[in-house]
Parts: structure tokens; C-alpha cells; sequence
């Protein structure tokens, strides 16, 4: 049975170790939908002998900054966004999104199953990573940016894709990610001003989420915050 959140003790894992031992990466062809700055990609592509990886990003800033990538030959980088695939029928082996479905505009998920179900071929993939609505690191994100219904929203447009067939749950997977920043810096650089999202935050929102997140600093100035994560490993029916 499917659970938007888990109630019992997490292991603390991460989306790289647990692709390592659930997807097919050998000699295989992934898409990721929502690739970001490409961190994971370049993980998964060092560490693992796939054949190629398409790593797509909607946000065109985030995008033309990829492209100038020199050093990830078996990666290629694509514009676009999962409700709308540039990819042929059962072109790839896997299909990975790392906290991107919540991204999706709702009106557009349940067409973005659609497609992920198009581009993967029969048996293969579909890794989907969502956060929790839980936590402290959740608690200082809401301030500015509250996520809880489209998290929800995610939920259900992968419970609907199992529902109607168009997608196997192979298993569901529960963990906590860990996050770490060097400072409020770090912090502000990556969560604030990130391109893919504009934040309406005056100087008073900016002093509260600071002060949120200052006690958080060990004595050498890093926060850590462990989240709360939920794995749909999916498969494409035979």
C-alpha cells in the first residue's frame, strides 16, 4: 500500500546509493527529467558504466549553463520538461526525477506519466524521489516557499499512474537525505536563488528564514539537516 510519508524509523540514505542498487546502470540508456545543475548526474555517470544519460532541465537559465559542461561526454543535455518528451516510443532503459515532480505544474502530471510511460521500454524504470512535508529544513523552505500541496498533489498523480496500470509499483522507499551548507551563504546561494524559482521575500521574510536557520550551525559553521524522503520505484508493464 502505497504512504505519501512514513511513521516508523528511517534509515539515512541518499537517491545515489539507492539508484546504484535498484536501477539498471550498466550499458544503459536513463533520462533525467529535472536534472538541476546536473550534481547527480555527474555522480551517476563517473561512478556507473551507463551508455548515455539525457539530462533534461526545464529552467533555460539552469539549462544554458549545463550545455557549458565540458568533461560529461556520455551525457547529453536537453531542454525541456517531463509533460512533453522529445525522446521516441521505448527509447530508454530508466527514468529518474529527484524532488523535479512537485515542480511540474499539477494540471501537467498526470500528461508527464503519460510520457514517462511512452519513452520507457517494456520492464524498464521509473525512479521517482519526492520529499516529505516533514522536518526542520521543511520548516525553514515553508517560510518562503510552501510546498505541501503540490507535494500532495505529486503523491496522487503516482498513486493514479499505479492505479490505472499505466504503471507497476515495483516498491515504495523511505529514507532520510541528508542536506549540508557552509553557512547561511550556502544556503541563500542555493535554496534562495535558485533560478528555476522566484521567492517573494522582503527584508523581514529574509531576517525570520535567517534566524531559522542560524541555530542550526555547529561550531564550524555547518548545518545539516536530515529530510525525510519517499522512493515510487515504478516499472512499465511487460
Amino acid at each position: 500500500m502505497m504512504q505519501m510519508a512514513s511513521e516508523g524509523e528511517l534509515p539515512v540514505s541518499s537517491d545515489f546509493e539507492l539508484i546504484g542498487r535498484w536501477l539498471p546502470v550498466d550499458d544503459t540508456r536513463l533520462l533525467e527529467l529535472g536534472c538541476g545543475a546536473a550534481f547527480t548526474t555527474r555522480r551517476l555517470a563517473e561512478a556507473f558504466a551507463v551508455r548515455e544519460i539525457i539530462a533534461m532541465e526545464v529552467d533555460r537559465i539552469q539549462h544554458e549553463k549545463n550545455l557549458l559542461i565540458p568533461d560529461l561526454p556520455q551525457v547529453t543535455f536537453a531542454f525541456g520538461g517531463a509533460q512533453a518528451i522529445d525522446l521516441p516510443d521505448e527509447s530508454v532503459d530508466a527514468v529518474i526525477m529527484l524532488k523535479s515532480l512537485h515542480h511540474v505544474p499539477v494540471g501537467d502530471m498526470d500528461r508527464a506519466f503519460t510520457e514517462i510511460a511512452r519513452v520507457l521500454r517494456r520492464g524498464g524504470f521509473a525512479y521517482i524521489s519526492e520529499p516529505v512535508y516533514a522536518g526542520a529544513f521543511n520548516e525553514i523552505l515553508c517560510l518562503f516557499n510552501d510546498e505541501k500541496s503540490v507535494r500532495e498533489a505529486a503523491f496522487e498523480a503516482i498513486a493514479r499512474s499505479v492505479a490505472t496500470g499505466q504503471l507497476e509499483l515495483e516498491r515504495e522507499m523511505h529514507f532520510l537525505s541528508t542536506s549540508r551548507f557552509t553557512g547561511f551563504e550556502e544556503f541563500e546561494q542555493r535554496i534562495i536563488g535558485a533560478t528555476h524559482s522566484e521567492f517573494d521575500i522582503d527584508d523581514t521574510l529574509y531576517e525570520e528564514v535567517k534566524a531559522r536557520f542560524l541555530p542550526h550551525l555547529d561550531g564550524e559553521g555547518i548545518a545539516e539537516f536530515l529530510n525525510p524522503m519517499r522512493v515510487d520505484l515504478l516499472r512499465k508493464p511487460h
